[in-house]
Parts: C-alpha cells; sequence; structure tokens
C-alpha cells in the first residue's frame, strides 16, 4: 500500500479514517438533501463562473460521499484519504480566499440548513480534517488489534465526532456571540 506517511499505531488510524469518512458522508448527505442551499452557498463564493456553479453543487456532494466512502474499507483507504484531501485543500482555499476578501458573513456551504460564517475558526478546523486526512494515508503497523484496540477506536472515533460537532455548533453561532459581546 502506498502511503503519504510512515507507520501510525492502528487505533490511531482506524479512528482518524473513521471520523473522517463520517463527518464527509454527512456532509455529503446534507448536501444532496438540501441542494439549493448548497448551490446558493457556493454561488456566493463568487470563485466560478455562473455556468459552473450548478455542476459544482452537483458534483461536490457526490465526490465528498466517494472519499467518505472510500476511506471506510482498509483496502481503499488510501485513495479515499487523498480524495478527502484533495477536497478538504479545495474547500479551505475557498474559504481563505472569500476571508482575504473580507467577505466573513456568507455561509461556508459544510451541509445543513445552519448557516455558518467564514472565519479562522472554520479554516483551523479544516487543517485538523486535512490533518485527518494525512494520517489516514498511513500505514499501520502490524501489530495485532486486540478487543481493546477496538473498543479504543470506537470510543476515540465517538469523542472525536462529538468533538467536531461541539466545534461546528461554535463555528455557526461565533456571529452571534460576537454581536452579544459587542452589544452595549
Amino acid at each position: 500500500m502506498s502511503t503519504l506517511l510512515p507507520l501510525l499505531d492502528p487505533v490511531l488510524w482506524h479512528a482518524a479514517s473513521s471520523v473522517l469518512a463520517a463527518v464527509l458522508l454527512i456532509g455529503a448527505a446534507e448536501k444532496l438533501r438540501e441542494p439549493e442551499i448548497f448551490r446558493s452557498a457556493i454561488d456566493n463564493y463568487q470563485l466560478l463562473p455562473p455556468a459552473a456553479v450548478g455542476g459544482m453543487a452537483l458534483g461536490l456532494p457526490w465526490v465528498e460521499g466517494l472519499a467518505g466512502a472510500l476511506l471506510l474499507p482498509t483496502g481503499t483507504r488510501t485513495i479515499g484519504a487523498v480524495l478527502a484531501l484533495l477536497v478538504m485543500l479545495a474547500v479551505t482555499a475557498a474559504i481563505v480566499i472569500n476571508l482575504q476578501r473580507g467577505r466573513d458573513r456568507i455561509d461556508c456551504g459544510c451541509g445543513g440548513d445552519t448557516h455558518t460564517p467564514l472565519s479562522a475558526g472554520l479554516v483551523a478546523r479544516n487543517l485538523v480534517l486535512i490533518l485527518l486526512s494525512l494520517a489516514a494515508t498511513a500505514s499501520p503497523s502490524a501489530r495485532p488489534l486486540t478487543w481493546l484496540d477496538l473498543f479504543a477506536t470506537s470510543v476515540s472515533t465517538l469523542f472525536l465526532l462529538g468533538l467536531y460537532s461541539v466545534v461546528t455548533t461554535l463555528l455557526s453561532h461565533q456571529s452571534q456571540l460576537s454581536d452579544l459581546r459587542n452589544a452595549p
């Protein structure tokens, strides 16, 4: 198996892959469930010609979902991780470009009907997902797995998914919290 990183403990390898797969699959499902909201978000980034917005809004969730699905089986994990890495790099670059333009009130288009404005925190969250993508490209060490490893992988995955959910919720309410903090 070709990798971008050296050997990684199997618990970390499985947990990183599982969390990333869940994030991508849930995000893709939310985008596909609300295609007009996602299309509007893509359009608001103002990075593509108007004729390409519809194709990107239709194609990106499928690529995101494919990356998530490929991360689940160990035999396709490296391909899924590289695809996830490319998706995360592209969407993070789009966020950074718009932040540099001063466009921090537009919705990230991350999925779902909750408005999450662009922010440095969103970039930091995505950098963690990029690191998870890189971890998923590593080969696991060849040590045998025990029931404790499977338990540790499950607990780690659930903890990281919970942490991701909390961070995403805080990021979606960040502008409201800032407005409250600055109110007279």
